[in-house]
């Protein structure tokens, strides 16, 4: 198998001001850093190289990547990627062809399962965590960039985690093009850590759907269920945690004006109303909306919250148990 373009690719990547990536979670403050980085980048590499394959729906038309997860051929990727096929062409880097049944999906999280029909073993990667990830960790994105294309391997994108969140979502520097999606993402010790999502504006700056958002759904997808509602704007995930009300704007104000309530919501069930300001969450100040849409990205359904609130000249705490979205507007 081809990796000399791929590790030409690593190399070129890892030419980063030193300045810009001292705070990295393997740091790098010297040239031997530096070698020690790339060799772990192409030795990884060369190892998970054999599992990213490319999905390719002869129904649809459409093409993108994957992962193989397990021995007998569970291949992890994208829900976007499976959307409206039932079956398809699993392509592996050295051209090698063989059918895949597509599982189920968790469409919020952008998240599929599709099982290659034909007999094993075939090469699979580690499963690792996402949660533990932090700004600044190294990561390793594969995928078939631009479709299947027998006159090379999958590129190797290298970057580092900028953020957390939404949800189960984390947003990397790793430069990432069309075809890509539902290839994965890996750590430095080879292990798949997330799969890569939606592709933003800018190249190098793109969200992946988190391997523990498979972990949790895992019996559901494997057992061939489809659910949630696919949106390429993570902030929109149904199974965001959420506060249940309706912030504002006001010329002045300190925070978030709080203008609306969701009936039965865990807001209103800890006591705030309407005309509160929300000024801080969990001890952290809340300028406006985007902040505490950021903060709580980063928090799950069920978990408590500290709302600093300002209320007719008072300053209030209140905790707040964050329910899912959609179960905000569920019928009752």
């Amino acid at each position: 198998m081809k990796v000399n373009r791929i590790l030409a690719l690593a190399g070129l990547c890892l030419w980063v001001p030193a300045a810009s990536i001292s705070q990295a979670g393997e740091p790098v403050h010297n040239l031997a850093d530096l070698t020690k980085l790339e060799s772990k980048v192409e030795a990884v590499s060369q190892k998970v190289l054999p599992t990213t394959v490319a999905l390719i729906s002869d129904k649809t038309g459409s093409s993108g990547s994957g992962v193989i997860a397990t021995a007998d051929g569970l291949i992890l990727t994208a829900a976007h990627v499976v959307q409206g096929a039932e079956e398809l062409q699993v392509v592996f880097p050295n051209g090698e062809q063989v059918p895949g049944k597509v599982l189920g999906a968790n469409y919020s999280k952008d998240i599929a399962m599709v099982q290659i029909t034909g007999k094993g073993p075939y090469p699979f990667a580690a499963m690792g965590a996402s949660k533990p990830l932090v700004a600044g960790d190294w990561v390793i994105a594969l995928g078939h960039s631009a479709g299947f294309d027998a006159g090379r391997t999958p590129p190797v994108r290298f970057g580092r985690v900028v953020s957390k969140g939404p949800g189960n979502f984390l947003t990397t520097d790793c430069t990432l093009i069309g075809g890509d999606s539902g290839g994965p993402l890996f750590d430095l010790a080879g292990n798949i850590v997330g799969i890569n999502s939606s592709i933003g504006i800018s190249l190098t700056n793109n969200n992946h759907a988190g391997i523990d958002g498979f972990k949790e759904d895992w019996d559901r997808i494997h057992a061939g269920e489809a659910w949630g509602r696919l949106s390429m704007n993570p902030f929109a995930n149904p199974e965001m945690a959420a506060l249940g009300i309706v912030f504002g704007e006001r010329r002045g104000a300190k925070g978030v004006p709080v203008e609306g309530m969701v009936p039965k919501s865990p807001s209103a069930a800890a006591g705030v109303r309407v005309g509160d300001v929300i000024q801080s969450i969990d001890g952290s100040a809340t300028p406006g909306a985007n902040k505490l849409l950021q903060v709580l990205a980063k928090r799950q359904p069920g978990d408590k919250v500290k709302l600093g609130v300002l209320r007719d000249g008072k300053t209030l705490e209140v905790i707040v148990t964050l329910a899912r979205a959609d179960s905000l507007f569920e019928e009752r």
